[in-house]
């Protein structure tokens, strides 16, 4: 498996074959000759899927371009984890943008959440959505952090759907000795990611947006009238919006500079019986550690369990990648040693160098959504919508986010992800430690 294979290579895709007749459903077609809309939406992700949505809602006229297909890139191969909050702490954030704009962001979070339910509610998407999260303790010394989060949460965010566990209570959603305490959230919960993306679009297409594959952006001019060529058409538009994130490549540089594509894995186990997942997770709660390189896992609609964790900041995927998987599996659930992986697969996700997330304009009517950093099931479907106010002409929400300010990584091309590799080392020893 490489990173670059399509979404086909995930349980999620084989799930969606399961529960499709007709699947792969007949490809969208590529783009060919001249078009004219009001918008372009270069990528077919969560992202740039809502973005559509929400223009269409608002009467303007939308194409997008994807360059393989809908859901290929992190939207459709994540771990399908919806939680509230930005990769980039509260802390990092006040000391960033200030105090009043850190809990502006933080309150954005909490409405993605809210949107993302509507989304499934309003346009009938069959995701597999479950609610629950739970982050949990490692080490002792994680407990105090989690109480104190919580705290922070409850007091300073008027956050009151989480609920501090100790590690006896914590033993009736997750049955396993690895941990020390927990966080519960209600709120928050887990998702098919690709079921999700694919459900936004045809829920695009609904409210007559234009979406075609296999279309790769090759260059754009900007001015009032901006021209998006790809290999076989041209698109003409008042607005372009890029939602492509690392995939993107080279396309626009002063975008790719503040990104890099780092590769992270997951894995699906072969299916359980009902009553072995539920005993494993009795609340069906979607579970993260909260180290810096960390563990994630849940229950699939099927009663697989999914785990994920690793990533390359290489961007050379591990090797014997489904073993390794399975160890670091093992550790917390060691009853399930007559357990085979079914499919182990990985994807690249953006992050910036605050791993906060990176919007904001190229021009007046160029915009930008990237750099989730690992927050993305929520922060995108936000994202498309606050980009579309901002089209629309109201940007004071979309603004709260391009405030943010954002370095490039250093070492230019050459070296950035080399030097990248080497800092990351401190983060691991750190977990170990």
């Amino acid at each position: 498996m490489r990173l670059s294979d399509p979404p086909a290579a995930s349980y999620y895709a084989d799930s969606v074959a399961a529960s499709c007749p007709e699947f792969p459903p007949p490809a969208r077609p590529a783009l060919r000759g001249e078009l004219r809309a009001d918008v372009a939406v270069v990528g077919g992700g969560i992202a740039g899927c809502s973005a559509a949505l929400h223009l269409a809602k608002r009467g303007f006229s939308v194409v997008v371009l994807e360059a393989r297909n809908v859901g290929y890139g992190a939207s459709g191969r994540s771990g399908g984890q919806t939680i509230f909050g930005l990769a980039a702490s509260q802390q990092a954030l006040i000391a960033q943008v200030g105090k009043d704009d850190a809990r502006h962001l933080f309150d954005l979070s909490v409405e993605g959440l809210d949107l993302l339910q509507s989304l499934i509610r309003d346009y009938g998407i069959e995701c597999d959505y479950r609610p629950n999260h739970l982050h949990v303790a490692v080490k002792p010394r994680q407990v105090r952090e989690l109480e104190e989060w919580a705290q922070e949460l409850k007091t300073q965010y008027a956050y009151g759907s989480v609920l501090l566990l100790d590690r006896q209570q914590l033993r009736a959603h997750v049955a396993s000795d690895r941990y020390f305490g927990g966080l519960l959230d209600t709120r928050s919960g887990h998702l098919n990611p690709l079921k999700y993306t694919l459900g936004l679009a045809r829920a695009a297409e609904s409210l007559g947006v234009r979406i075609f594959e296999n279309t790769q952006v090759l260059r754009y001019t900007d001015g009032p009238v901006i021209q998006v060529h790809g290999a076989q058409g041209v698109v003409r538009c008042t607005h372009l919006v890029f939602c492509g994130g690392a995939y993107l490549g080279a396309l626009v540089p002063a975008l790719s500079r503040r990104i890099l594509g780092v590769g992270t894995y997951i894995m699906a186990t072969q299916p359980l019986s009902a009553q072995r997942a539920q005993a494993l997770l009795p609340s069906n709660a979607a579970v993260a550690d909260i180290n810096w390189v960390l563990d994630y896992f849940r229950l699939s609609a099927d009663h697989r369990l999914l785990f994920g964790g690793r990533v390359s900041y290489s961007a050379l995927e591990p090797r014997h990648l489904a073993e390794s998987m399975r160890k670091r599996l093992l550790r917390v659930f060691p009853s399930l040693t007559d357990v085979e992986v079914d499919r182990a697969w990985g994807g690249y996700l953006d992050i910036t160098m605050s791993r906060a997330p990176n919007f904001g304009r190229l021009a007046n009517n160029v915009f930008y959504l990237q750099g989730f950093s690992g927050h993305g099931m929520v922060l995108t479907g936000l994202g498309g919508k606050l980009v579309a106010e901002a089209v629309a002409g109201t940007a004071e929400r979309f603004d709260v986010f391009a405030r943010i300010p954002h370095r490039d990584f250093p070492g230019g091309p050459i070296l950035r992800r080399p030097s990248l590799v080497v800092a990351m080392l401190y983060y691991r020893l750190r977990d170990l430690l």
